[in-house]
């Protein structure tokens, strides 16, 4: 699939939930709650040994597009490809693992902080970005600015945002979902919760 597979996903929903997750066994009632809420594209980050089956799990619920998050190297890509992933997130972009998404076929979302990463990725054949990490690389103002010269790329800002600072990123034009980690909140699992803050995300497009 070409970046044009990344584009569709990520104009499925306006948030984009970056999961971290411990227990396997969180994982399909998790996805369900996230699903029934709206949100049906899921980044499982492979930041704990419980991520790749958790991936393979949340497979199994209907409506779910999952894929791998925090993807750093050609053999994470391989392991996540392995699993089923649908797509591919990284926090940054190398031209390894460039050209080594690119040449998978697999839907990828690289990670850009500036100018250059972009020209990169476009190199790439890439158009579609995380902006990352988005409040600390100069918020909106700065993504707004690298917008100018790249008039044909699409973002999808991540880190550091939140259900009331959300809707500012949303309202850019170049912005087609935002990733975030508060509709997934830390401790124990709460499906109720997860389905209620999933339904308010999936509201915020403007």
């Amino acid at each position: 699939m070409s970046d044009s597979g990344i584009e569709q996903i990520m104009r499925l929903a306006p948030v984009i939930p970056v999961i971290v997750i411990d227990r396997v066994e969180d994982a399909v009632p998790m996805a369900e709650a996230l699903v029934a809420g709206g949100l049906p594209v899921l980044e499982v980050t492979l930041r704990t040994p419980a991520a790749i089956d958790a991936l393979k799990a949340m497979k199994q619920v209907k409506g779910a597009v999952v894929g791998a998050g925090t993807v750093l190297n050609a053999r994470m890509l391989r392991d996540a490809l392995r699993a089923g992933a649908e797509f591919i997130v990284s926090p940054g972009l190398t031209i390894d693992l460039g050209e080594a998404a690119v040449a998978s076929g697999v839907p990828f979302l690289p990670g850009v902080a500036n100018a250059s990463n972009i020209m990169m990725g476009l190199d790439l054949g890439l158009y579609s970005f995380k902006f990352f990490p988005a409040a600390t690389s100069g918020g909106v103002a700065a993504l707004k600015a690298l917008s100018g010269p790249f008039g044909t790329v699409y973002f999808c800002p991540t880190g550091g945002i939140t259900a009331a600072s959300a809707p500012e990123w949303l309202k850019l034009d170049p912005v087609l979902c935002v990733g975030g980690s508060w509709v997934v909140p830390a401790g124990p699992l709460d499906t109720a919760r997860i389905e209620a803050l999933a339904r308010e995300a999936a509201a915020l497009r403007p």
